[in-house]
């Protein structure tokens, strides 16, 4: 299914919305409008990173940006490209399940003002691309808030595996966001930016600010989370050294018994071996002892 709008003060404007599912027939579409083949082909691939490319032989724009995931996937939160050619007072996208979303975004922003031109058009939707990721990201720094509150409380694997989908989602986002800021700054030195207005300059400064502001926002949670697992981290193992330390003097403890009874279990001759009441000397012996270990590994390997 193809959708056209047609916007732009003269009505010269028009954007192409392309809804095929078919990699062959989407192509086919893509070559009907004027795109090389291959830079269609960097439209169906689903982890192209983000680029900015012309193609001066056939006077075409393309841009791909890195857009949020609305929904989780593999229980943490991910990105994916969105696809923008300029051809012919054209903008040309390709939408999806996944980038619904921001096709109903674009309707919202067309609806709000018909008079936009093509890369004034291009630059709104990348900046509501950009400022999409911030409610995400604030959900995934409360999250990482609730989580470290239940870990002070109580370490546990499920806790602790949530707070490392928490952690990898956080670096897809800010592989994302740098990947987006230098793209932004890649076009902002094309020769596409010598044709625009000041009008559309300070738009695409806007996209920029908001896509710095993002780098540094998960670049800050990154630090956060990569100080939490270690500090969590230390705390395991310093738990685990209190078990075994604990263990370790049991262990040393309960053989004294097994070291004093075995005196007595010899065939030989001991003092108070015929007494009735000698398997209490022998009780009263073995506690004595662990007593006077326990007080020597308490003295001597104290904190």
């Amino acid at each position: 299914m193809i959708g056209k709008v047609i916007f732009g003060p003269k009505k010269a404007n028009t954007w192409v919305n392309i809804q095929v599912e078919s990699p062959k027939v989407l192509q086919k579409h893509l070559v009907t409008y004027g795109i090389d083949a291959e830079m269609a082909a960097y439209a169906l691939d689903r982890n192209e990173r983000a680029r900015v490319e012309y193609d001066d032989d056939h006077d075409c724009l393309l841009l791909i940006y890195n857009a949020p995931k609305r929904r989780l996937a593999n229980s943490f939160n991910e990105t994916f490209p969105v696809t923008f050619f300029i051809k012919d007072q054209r903008i040309i996208t390709i939408s999806n399940e996944e980038n619904q979303y921001i096709i109903d975004g674009m309707r919202e922003i067309l609806a709000a003002e018909k008079n936009y031109s093509i890369h004034s058009f291009l630059f709104e939707c990348l900046y509501f691309i950009t400022t999409s990721y911030f409610p995400i990201v604030e959900s995934m720094v409360q999250e990482r808030n609730r989580l470290t509150k239940e870990l002070r409380e109580r370490t546990t694997k499920d806790n602790l595996l949530a707070l490392s989908d928490v952690e990898t989602g956080t670096a897809y986002f800010l592989t994302s966001a740098k990947q987006n800021v230098l793209l932004l700054e890649q076009f902002r030195l094309g020769r596409v930016v010598r044709g625009l207005t000041d009008d559309e300059v300070d738009e695409l400064e806007d996209v920029q600010i908001e896509a710095k502001q993002l780098v540094e926002m998960t670049e800050l949670s990154s630090q956060i989370l990569e100080q939490l697992g270690s500090t969590f981290n230390n705390v395991l193992n310093n738990n685990l050294n209190e078990t075994m330390r604990v263990l370790t003097v049991l262990s040393i403890i309960l053989t004294i018994p097994t070291i004093v009874t075995g005196f007595f279990g010899m065939n030989m001759p001991l003092p108070g071996v015929d007494s009735p009441l000698s398997w209490i000397g022998t009780i009263i012996f073995s506690i004595v002892i662990g007593i006077i270990v326990h007080l020597l590994i308490k003295f001597y390997f104290k904190d």
